[in-house]
């Protein structure tokens, strides 16, 4: 048995980052007491690099495993680590300058933020970029925004007489509370300060980051394995949307493995050619290892899907 915690807290959330591994050290022990098993489990999962070189030592060491169980966070597009920088770059060209990151925190997922601004229209604005971007990058994208936003307040001076047009004084005598007047006041800095940026975001497939993210477990599981995703969501049917980048389920909505497929339990199976478990809608860390101890004493349970692949496909 291969155990994997993947050590990632939710950004604004007090959580614990290590808290995959309590469940995946009681799992340790269920499978040693119970099946006398060997089992072997993964530290300090943080990037996805993380989890290819150590994936990469167990699979010189042992024989493909019967059972591979990732604990984690996880959604329609499978599991979620901090997001690995895949591309960061700053270019100009001529008067315009644009800064570009790319990161995958899903496998295959990439989520790409473009920066792009006029050199010439703030000379200390492009001094700032140009000294701080290799930093910048390696925040989260909402910091990254912050950030920007209040170099911007500082460095560009609101045009007063629209202030006034838009904001005057009386215009906050009605407000209830602080909160409201700060809400009114900050929509009235928008439209009055010219912005010195244009902020892109989009999340775009990267099917040969999946491809990797495929061979690795199916190298890691045997043939008549079983690979769990104790994650929310995973076995969860995808909502069909106009936009599915709204919800989430971009891979499953793909051509990925003959695809779309109806979740990414369904996805993988048919791209890994293994059998695949994984919770129908939320899940915490009890839940994950009641689910894997119940499927295993063969005990009945709900909202647990579970897929062998009908037919091998290329992923």
């Amino acid at each position: 048995m291969l155990i994997i915690p993947l050590l990632r807290k939710d950004p604004g959330s007090a959580e614990n980052e290590r808290w995959a591994e309590r469940p995946a050290a009681q799992i340790e022990a269920f499978y040693r007491t119970r099946f006398s098993a060997n089992v072997a489990r993964l530290r300090d999962i943080r990037l996805w690099e993380d989890y290819y070189r150590e994936t990469a030592v167990e699979m010189r060491k042992s024989a493909p495993f019967d059972r591979v169980i990732l604990i984690g966070h996880g959604g329609y597009d499978g599991p979620i680590l901090n997001g690995h920088i895949v591309a960061s770059a700053l270019t100009v060209e001529g008067a315009q300058a644009k800064a570009t990151r790319i990161a995958e925190a899903q496998p295959g997922l990439e989520e790409t933020v473009t920066i792009s601004y006029d050199v010439g229209q703030n000379r200390d604005f492009s001094r700032f970029m140009e000294s701080r971007w290799n930093r910048l990058s390696k925040k989260d994208p909402a910091e990254i925004r912050k950030i920007l936003l209040n170099s911007e307040r500082r460095l560009q001076p609101l045009d007063l007489a629209c202030m006034e047009r838009q904001c005057p004084a009386e215009a906050f005598v009605s407000l209830p509370d602080d909160s409201d007047r700060e809400i009114k006041r900050a929509a009235c800095e928008s439209v009055c300060r010219n912005p010195l940026f244009l902020w892109r975001s989009s999340d775009e497939i990267a099917p040969e980051r999946f491809r990797t993210f495929v061979r690795s477990l199916s190298s890691l599981t045997a043939q008549d394995g079983l690979i769990v995703l104790g994650m929310c969501n995973p076995g969860s049917d995808v909502p069909e949307r106009e936009s599915p980048w709204d919800v989430g389920g971009a891979l499953v909505h793909s051509n990925l493995a003959s695809g779309p497929h109806q979740t990414y339990v369904h996805l993988l199976a048919a791209a890994a050619a293994r059998t695949v478990a994984g919770p129908i809608g939320k899940t915490s860390a009890e839940d994950v290892v009641r689910r894997i101890t119940g499927f295993e004493e063969r005990r009945p349970q709900r909202n647990l899907r579970i897929v062998a692949p009908a037919t091998r496909c290329s992923p």
